[in-house]
């Protein structure tokens, strides 16, 4: 078929699929037979106005895209955070003194915040000898960071220092591939020894076993008692880059009031409540909490932060929805446009159709078909781009690629839908042309 409705029509009184289904029998197989007649037509009217059904179809590709491109990257960090999360130790949670992720639900979160006082590391031992439900108890302190030196050679940035209990590698999950952890004398003793990440004991002896090699932090000379299994990156940021040293010289370097976090590992998934429940307990008496008040702490589980990230994508997730469906919206007015352009130029057709016996319906049908077809075109091309451009960042960030499966179907009836809504109308006002005044049509 040419433009202005002239020349061959794609499959214009080629009405054997139906007869043959038919003479079959079966309503549904002349239904099917009549349905892929429609489907054969619409793709040959498509592909007879290329250029004009790619700009058409261009409105749908860019709705699709723009919400499968953020949410296949929205999965692909989902995905990888929970299995980070998940990696971090079975049956563990945190105590400390301000959430993780702060999303403001109500006016002056950020002065309620303010007034919490630090966890000390006396109310953490004073913790520990109470809390009888938990299987480990682990303390940490932040240092600050930077450069560490070995005999011959020094890191090539700077590296986080953190003092740590004994109970920290298990809550933690750290595993100690040579030498031995931070011990409970190390601890009472302050002793000036440390446990170094993976990529540091790699940077600083490359060559040799670092286990008892002095490397120096902050102008203070350590003995490297053990080593930490990779763990690899999480979000791009390298967890074996990291000098332990005890808690209690970690207070030393810094102050003896700094705030910790405390870390608490159950010791089964049936457990884990009631330790926490406890948890709970033993810090609002020994923060003197009234009863009735909120807690001036935070636990802190693979839960609640999962529960917090998805809080936090929730506007990202909900601002990519706004701008899809204006985008469709746009591009559903478009096809609706050129349908009815189509149904002008194809007016003779309609008529020549009519005339050998075609009824409303097949022409209602071959239109609506149509208008879905050029839609799921498009949706195709847009799902197809937005999962290569979400996973394309994805490996950019060294991440494993996810599919958003729910997503992809969601786009399918989505498109289906923009099709069979803004089709209807041209799809109506070609079936009630009138067949001798649309023969009569030049």
């Amino acid at each position: 078929m040419s433009e202005g409705g002239s020349g061959p029509v794609p499959g214009l009184g080629d009405r054997r699929a139906p007869s043959v289904a038919h003479r079959r029998g079966g309503g549904l197989a002349l239904v099917w037979a009549e349905a892929r007649e429609g489907v054969a037509m619409a793709l040959g009217a498509i592909a007879a106005h290329k250029l004009r059904s790619g700009l058409t179809l261009l409105g749908v590709l860019v709705g699709v895209f723009s919400i499968v491109v953020v949410m296949t990257a929205l999965r692909v960090l989902q995905g990888t955070f929970e299995t980070q999360l998940s990696a971090l130790g079975a049956h563990s949670f945190s105590i400390q003194r301000l959430p993780p992720v702060r999303v403001e639900t109500v006016p002056g979160g950020d002065e309620r915040y303010a007034r919490r006082e630090p966890l000390r590391y006396s109310l953490a031992v004073a913790f520990e000898r109470r809390a009888t439900l938990a299987r480990h108890v682990g303390v940490s302190v932040g240092m600050g960071s930077g450069i560490v030196t070995g005999p011959e050679r020094a890191t090539d940035r700077t590296i986080p220092w953190v003092g740590v209990s004994p109970g920290a590698f298990e809550t933690r999950n750290w595993v100690v591939e040579a030498g031995r952890p931070i011990v409970a004398d190390d601890v009472e003793y302050a002793r000036r020894v440390c446990v170094l990440g993976a990529s540091v004991a790699d940077r600083l002896f490359p060559f040799g076993d670092a286990v008892g090699q002095r490397v120096r932090a902050g102008g203070i000379a350590y003995r490297v008692v053990g080593v930490t299994e990779p763990r690899g990156q999480l979000f791009g940021q390298d967890q074996d880059a990291q000098l332990l040293v005890p808690v209690t010289t970690a207070l030393q370097r810094t102050r003896p009031d700094a705030p910790v976090d405390i870390q608490v590992q159950a010791w089964s998934a049936g457990s884990y409540e009631d330790t926490l429940e406890q948890a709970r307990g033993i810090l609002r008496v020994l923060r003197k909490v009234p009863p009735g008040e909120d807690d001036d702490f935070e636990i802190v589980s693979n839960d609640s932060i999962v529960r917090q990230f998805r809080a936090l994508t929730l506007a990202v997730r909900t601002g990519a929805g706004l701008i899809s469906s204006i985008a469709l919206l746009a591009a559903g007015i478009g096809i609706m446009n050129i349908m009815l352009v189509s149904v002008t130029e194809r007016t003779r057709e309609i008529g020549l159709r009519r005339a050998i016996g075609a009824k409303r319906r097949h022409i209602l049908l071959q239109f609506l078909l149509e208008a879905i077809v050029l839609c799921q075109i498009g949706g195709a091309a847009g799902l197809g781009l937005g999962i290569l451009a979400g996973n394309g960042a994805a490996l950019f960030l060294e991440l494993p690629p996810a599919i958003p499966w729910d997503w992809a179907g969601l786009s399918v009836m989505i498109c289906s839908f923009v099709g069979l809504a803004f089709g209807t109308y041209p799809a109506w006002k070609a079936a009630h042309l009138d067949p001798i005044e649309s023969l009569r049509y030049e």
